[in-house]
């Protein structure tokens, strides 16, 4: 049996929680049990950690190592009882060396501050790689639900109100998961999760049956509809249609999601945490969070936003390379990740090496000349104009203007694409074949 004693930081509550490991056999998980003195259950709600991603080809160890440090000093501060993480925890399906350091750091800093840790795999995971030890690293407080055959297999968190169980989903490829999950038609996420979600309620509908009150908290990787994607994740579209309802969720006290890389609230009982990082430009306006729930006896929740640090701030810059490089309204900005939008008339030379002298984390740029005055767009220039004008003016723009007997030529292309009959102008000269 192992002791643990918490100290909240900042008051006087001293909370001390008895850790019961191994009460069932290591071969199902290593189930552990909690008992926590306090009333309610807090839950820190963080997910799509993608451990070893890069940004536009910049290593983002560092910037990962730091917020895993932010979310297990709200765990100290906040006396978290268990952080869910549901899916994408690496990146890749085989993560670096450094990658796997950095995630391991972050898992024993979260636990060492006091939370059981329950995660899945997600979409980017490889359940094999991410599952392997589960067993083992169950019995230290870190449960990783990797396989079709854990969704209906919580792990239990005791507190002075009675037992939760937690139960994980990990991402569910319709094509590969639909002979364990017994629904051999399915085709869709739908179809896969609906099955998934049955088992979980008829589980704890089982737990229920002698009169316990247990309460439910479900970890699911999945793009529900209400959700908005940020344009950072990969899609996990089958057939085209990758969204699952909200209503197959019913039944359980907190749904905890993972996927979408915004904090969004699907209903007040489901929602997605986000990312702990921006992981493209396009959320460059998101402030990061993970959510921290209090479970209370009989089920209901209180629900508290927690805003993450800013690791490093997200800029896209427009306008010429030398404003850009000298400009004082821009000097905000020279710590933050940048993507540049040049807009000089000719485009410049040795644009990043400059850029990067004044934006040292200058990542990205592309180059929009201005529009020429008088300069008209595509169908402006060619509506009501016959094919001749068209390959003219085309010409004229890439080149000069053609000759004439370019055009002679123009003319006769134009007239075979069309499947005229050829008429001779009077301008060319006749030929006639003699005996």
């Amino acid at each position: 049996m192992v002791m643990a004693e918490i100290v909240q930081r900042g008051t006087d509550t001293f909370r001390r929680a008895r850790i019961r490991c191994g009460e069932t056999p290591l071969g199902d998980r290593g189930l552990s049990e909690v008992s926590v003195s306090v009333a309610d259950m807090r839950i820190l709600h963080t997910s799509d950690w993608h451990i070893g991603r890069t940004f536009h080809g910049v290593d983002l160890l560092a910037d990962q190592r730091s917020v895993l440090d932010a979310l297990a000093a709200l765990v100290a501060d906040h006396a978290v009882d268990v952080v869910v993480v549901p899916g994408d925890i690496y990146d890749r399906a085989i993560p670096s060396a450094d990658a796997v350091r950095v995630c391991n750091r972050g898992f024993e800093k979260i636990r060492a501050a006091g939370a059981v840790i329950v995660a899945t795999s997600g979409n980017h995971d490889s359940p094999a790689r991410l599952g392997a030890g589960s067993s083992f690293s169950a019995a230290g407080g870190l449960h990783l639900f990797t396989t079709v055959s854990d969704v209906a297999e919580p792990v239990i968190v005791e507190d002075a109100h009675g037992s939760v169980a937690f139960y994980g989903i990990p991402y569910l490829e319709p094509e590969t998961t639909r002979a364990e999950l017994d629904v051999p038609n399915a085709r869709s996420h739908a179809d896969v999760l609906r099955a998934a979600m049955s088992r979980i309620r008829g589980d704890v509908a089982r737990r229920r049956s002698d009169g316990s009150s247990v309460r439910s908290v479900v970890l699911a990787h999945a793009f529900v509809v209400g959700g908005e994607s940020t344009g950072s994740e990969r899609s996990i579209a089958v057939g085209g249609v990758e969204t699952v309802p909200a209503s197959e969720f019913s039944g359980v006290d907190y749904v905890a999601l993972g996927h979408l890389h915004s904090p969004q609230t699907i209903d007040d009982r489901i929602r997605y945490s986000g990312s702990p990082l921006p992981y493209s430009f396009g959320e460059r306006s998101h402030r990061k969070a993970a959510w921290m729930i209090d479970l209370d006896a009989t089920g209901n929740i209180d629900v508290t936003r927690m805003e993450l640090p800013l690791v490093r701030g997200l800029s896209v810059l427009t306008g010429s390379l030398d404003e850009l490089c000298t400009a004082a309204e821009f000097e905000e900005h020279v710590s933050n990740y940048v993507s540049a939008v040049l807009t000089d008339p000719v485009r410049p030379v040795d644009a990043m090496r400059r850029l990067q002298d004044r934006f040292p984390h200058a990542v990205h740029l592309e180059w929009q000349p201005p529009v020429r005055s008088g300069d008209a767009g595509y169908r402006e220039k060619v509506v009501g104009r016959s094919d001749l004008e068209v390959m003219t003016s085309f010409l004229s723009d890439v080149r000069s203007d053609p000759t004439a007997s370019e055009t002679t030529l123009l003319e006769r292309a134009a007239r075979s694409a069309a499947a005229e009959p050829e008429t001779v102008t009077t301008d060319e000269p006749r030929w006639e074949r003699t005996a």
